[in-house]
């Protein structure tokens, strides 16, 4: 039995992510994975007697599978074994007053992105964040792939060189009709009332953006330049494809091409990063390695889990070189990250994690800053504009 706080799981409750939600089964396997969480209470759908039954059947105490999330935060507040932490998995639109309400019950809070619409609201949850000292994690979840600690790694100690040209892609095929028709779990996607100012930039987009801030942290976006197209006519006025041109303050230049209608593709979310010694490359649908170039040299394949990645990357990992990880392993290394920030807040993290890095609540931030400047930009008519 669990004997003190430094032991013991993080108490956590969940909003959304009910019966059928790929993603809540995502966040719960991930979270459970290490044993730094353990769920205690939910409010799991918009239906509460639907909700309620699906927190009997995790195992929750009838009393504590809300009937929607203001009870839940509400309630658990007054227990002594109160939930600690909550994780929002809900569409869009419900993100900031769902992240708030967490915030001013003293929670820690994970949410899934974006983690609201627009930079004002960002800069609020930053600010209620800050003044109740409680951490906001935002669930970049391929980000927790052992590789792209290995990528961070090499461009910090100048394997690659000088950073010259950033290629990002988060293009797949699998709404290349007008599937939202059929399935009400795309439909809302593509509805500004729930998605908000735009759907690939927002729902793909991002994730590659959040990726090459971990990569490279020194650089930081000078202007941009975005257009954005809906080639499904029904779901205009969002964008079902968009292209992203960047410049950033050392002089380098970046793309994001963001699609949801890269017909065959099955998921189609790359990183290259071309510097002037050489270039490395990773794809997720092959996660478990990432490409080196040497200019003048023959190209090489670097495997997860060896003796040769940089120690920042072999922290990752779980069972070894050979064996395949895949994005239950990413999301559970970005739990276990947001659990050792959590600890951290409450003086039980472990020794040595003072520059533990995991997307938090600027990553969130800018991630709406970024939309809303392509946006910005798509709507002047694919103009050059300073970020802001």
């Amino acid at each position: 039995m669990m004997t003190n706080d430094r032991q013991r799981p993080i108490r956590w409750g969940m909003v959304g992510g009910g019966r059928g939600s790929q993603i809540g089964y995502i966040h719960r396997s991930a979270a459970h994975r290490d044993d730094v969480f353990a769920l205690a209470a939910g409010a799991f759908d918009i239906d509460p007697e639907r909700g309620r039954a699906f927190g009997l059947d995790l195992g929750l105490d009838e009393a504590r599978s809300y009937r929607d999330y203001a009870a839940m935060f509400a309630t658990e507040a007054g227990r002594a074994d109160g939930i600690e932490a909550v994780s929002i998995a809900t569409p869009n639109n419900t993100h900031f007053a769902i992240c708030k309400a967490a915030l001013e019950h003293d929670l820690h809070v994970i949410c899934e992105k974006p983690l609201c619409f627009t930079t004002a609201e960002a800069e609020e949850l930053k600010a209620v964040s800050k003044a109740r000292g409680r951490i906001v994690g935002v669930t970049y979840g391929y980000a927790g792939h052992q590789m792209i600690e290995q990528a961070r790694a090499m461009v910090r100690n100048g394997d690659v060189g000088e950073i010259r040209i950033v290629n990002l892609q988060f293009a797949h095929g699998f709404h290349s009709a007008a599937v939202e028709e059929q399935n009400p779990a795309t439909r809302w996607r593509v509805d500004p009332k729930f998605a908000g100012p735009s759907y690939v930039l927002g729902d793909v987009g991002t994730h590659p953006l959040y990726i090459a801030k971990v990569i490279l942290p020194h650089l930081k976006i000078r202007r941009l330049l975005c257009t954005r197209q809906s080639f499904v006519k029904s779901r205009a006025p969002l964008e079902d494809n968009a292209v992203t041109l960047m410049e950033y303050d050392n002089g380098a230049i970046a793309t994001i091409w963001s699609s949801a209608v890269n017909a065959g593709s099955m998921h189609g979310q790359k990183i290259r990063i071309v510097g002037s010694k050489a270039s490395i490359e990773w794809w997720d649908e092959r996660p478990n390695q990432l490409s080196y170039e040497i200019q003048g040299e023959p190209a090489r394949i670097l495997e997860r889990g060896m003796d040769y990645l940089y120690p920042e990357a072999r922290i990752d990992d779980r069972i070894g070189g050979g064996h395949p990880e895949g994005l239950f392993e990413a999301w559970a290394n970005l739990y276990r990250r947001f659990g050792f920030a959590i600890n951290r807040e409450r003086g039980l993290g472990p020794a040595g994690i003072e520059d533990l890095v995991f997307p938090d609540v600027d990553a969130g931030l800018e991630g709406v800053r970024w939309v809303e400047n392509c946006v910005r930009s798509a709507d002047a008519g694919g103009v050059w504009l300073d970020y802001r």
